[in-house]
């Protein structure tokens, strides 16, 4: 066979793999890891701004030392949980992880509606700028969720539909579905919105 026929033959085969979908689950999984570690680095983010946040609600209102250190415990739970390397294919540990950012983000939330009560601590410039910076770092935490949700979704379907699911079982038969963020109980619960 010439040279440039077998070129071309595998110019075709190439083609034909590439245009079948071989790439797709190695493709989509590793999209799910990308913005798995954006979801990673968002709480971070937010676990980095408790200390000041913290600080600063300290010295305005000291009588509410059982909401700080109840974020303080919540932040320290939620940095210092080992991930470890299965955590996106294994629904317990998967789930832990979630209780644990849950724990702290509705610590926080606490934390702000004590704050609620501090005239002067709402009008101070420091906890304004954290405030703000809180409240950004929550929505991109949301958009960051949201984009892994997604990512999760278009990899696990490629895992469990055609061609993909014959590629998993040919090629990728050590690939597991991946976790993904449930909401959590107290979601479903409607606020109660009462006028004096």
């Amino acid at each position: 066979m010439p040279p440039v026929t077998k070129l071309l033959a595998v110019c075709v085969l190439a083609l034909g793999l590439y245009g079948c979908g071989v790439n797709n689950i190695p493709t989509f999984e590793e999209q799910a890891k990308a913005d798995w570690a954006q979801v990673q680095n968002q709480y971070k983010r937010r676990a980095d701004l408790i200390p000041n946040l913290v600080e600063t609600v300290k010295g305005y209102a000291a009588q509410e030392r059982e909401t700080l250190e109840a974020v303080v415990k919540a932040r320290a739970a939620a940095t210092q949980a080992t991930l470890p390397p299965e955590l996106l294919t294994d629904p317990a540990a998967f789930q832990k992880f979630q209780q644990a950012q849950g724990q702290l983000g509705g610590a926080l939330s606490r934390l702000l509606v004590t704050v609620e009560r501090y005239p002067d601590l709402k009008s101070n410039q420091n906890y304004l700028k954290l405030q703000d910076q809180l409240e950004g770092t929550e929505n991109r935490i949301a958009v960051a969720r949201r984009d892994y949700i997604e990512a999760v979704r278009k990899y696990n379907t490629e895992l469990v539909t055609l061609p993909g699911r014959l590629w998993a079982m040919i090629m990728y038969s050590d690939k597991k579905q991946m976790q993904t963020f449930t909401a959590e109980p107290e979601a479903a619960n409607v606020p109660q919105v009462k006028f004096n």
